[in-house]
């Protein structure tokens, strides 16, 4: 949670605070330049939820003020993961590093939008069992904004080189989450008894 805190704290300061495009990699402002609204769209999307996800998963606001859960799930999928995601994809297009950082990035934004359908169907079904499943899969997705500058600030530490290291992190920022999420769920599911999922 307060990691999800701290870069929608950085994305305030880097998007609305600074003077644009200061913060990113000088070989991103033009893009920056270009593509200012879809980036200011995606930043501020995934933003939100960034600051709504993690509280949707507290038991509390699940059983006892699910009126609040439904009414910032729908601003999660809706102005996080909606905005959030289809700006993203059409930013993958022009992402820096080539078609490794285009494939990676592309991929996550696809896959946090068909997750979070995923997981809007299901509970229009009333499976509430599968909703979570699938909304534990989506905060995975959304949650690589963390791991991304995680490793960022890992590889600048390292003294690597920007060029070098940025096109991978449009798969390890992620594809680690997803894995875990998946391992986490299946053994969630083993262990609970038969018939209670």
């Amino acid at each position: 949670m307060l990691s999800c805190l701290g870069v929608a704290g950085y994305g305030v300061f880097g998007y609305a605070l600074a003077a644009p495009g200061t913060t990113v990699h000088p070989e991103m402002r033009a893009v920056f330049e270009r593509y200012s609204a879809a980036i200011y769209a995606h930043v501020f999307g995934s933003m939100v939820a960034l600051l709504i996800g993690p509280f949707q998963f507290l038991r509390s606001m699940q059983q006892r003020h699910l009126n609040w859960h439904k009414k910032l799930g729908w601003a999660y999928l809706v102005f996080g993961v909606g905005v959030g995601g289809f700006a993203g994809l059409f930013l993958a297009q022009h992402a820096f590093g080539g078609r490794v950082s285009q494939l990676g990035f592309g991929a996550l934004a696809l896959l946090w939008l068909g997750t979070a359908a995923m997981g809007l169907r299901a509970v229009k079904k009333r499976d509430i069992q599968a909703h979570r499943r699938w909304m534990v899969r989506n905060f995975a997705l959304t949650f690589g904004a963390v791991t991304l500058r995680i490793q960022l600030g890992s590889c600048f530490g390292a003294g690597l080189a920007f060029e070098s290291f940025y096109p991978w992190l449009a798969w390890t920022s992620w594809v680690p989450n997803a894995v875990a999420a998946e391992l986490w769920l299946r053994r969630r599911r083993g262990s609970t008894p038969a018939g209670s999922n």
